[in-house]
């Protein structure tokens, strides 16, 4: 029996060197905020010119500055290495977000039981490192990350409002019944899609 791939949600960011790390974590506070189900206090953050929510948790507090931080060396070092004229891949980063679900484990070979965790969700999120060499491409570059980043926070709305037929049911009286993994530049060379990894 082929079991059925969780439903993949790309955005794409656009933002500079000084903003990269804000914009990141505004996307996943974003999405977090969008699919924690728990009681929360609503909280706003600005990014840009831009109000986001904010998810007011330690636990996601700091995975999200420890993944966005993680990011911004990623895209630092991938710049530094090689000139972009060179490596088409400097100055872009993909940070993926993936919801699972902890399901009972059926006796197998050896009749090992247990719990495993499936994706029931996944949030790409692109991001593209620009620069600017003069005020007016820093205008500009500053207008193309605010677009993107509206783009994205209203993609994620527009998302969780619609698709909501594959979140599995709530069957835990945890604070939150789903847990989560941030992975930094995951492979793209599909293998760990297959088997549910990323």
């Amino acid at each position: 029996m082929e079991t059925r791939r969780p439903p993949e949600y790309t955005l794409e960011l656009s933002a500079d060197r000084s903003s990269v790390k804000d914009v990141v974590k505004g996307v996943l506070h974003t999405i977090f905020f969008h699919r924690f189900f728990t009681p929360v206090h609503p909280q706003t953050h600005d990014v840009l010119d831009l109000t986001l929510p904010y998810l007011s948790e330690a636990d996601i507090e700091s995975l999200v500055e420890t993944k966005a931080t993680a990011l911004v060396r990623a895209l630092d070092t991938a710049s530094t290495q090689q000139s972009p004229q060179y490596n088409p891949k400097a100055g872009r980063g993909t940070i993926a977000v993936q919801f699972l679900e902890k399901k009972r484990r059926k006796a197998g070979w050896f009749g090992v039981k247990g719990e495993e965790e499936t994706v029931w969700e996944n949030w790409i999120i692109e991001v593209t490192l620009s620069s600017a060499r003069s005020e007016s491409e820093a205008v500009r570059n500053r207008r193309t990350m605010e677009k993107s980043l509206q783009k994205a926070a209203m993609k994620i709305v527009t998302i969780v409002n619609k698709e909501r037929n594959h979140i599995p049911p709530i069957t835990t009286n945890e604070t939150n019944p789903f847990p989560y993994q941030i992975v930094i530049n995951p492979r793209s060379d599909g293998w760990g899609q297959k088997m549910g990894i990323f």
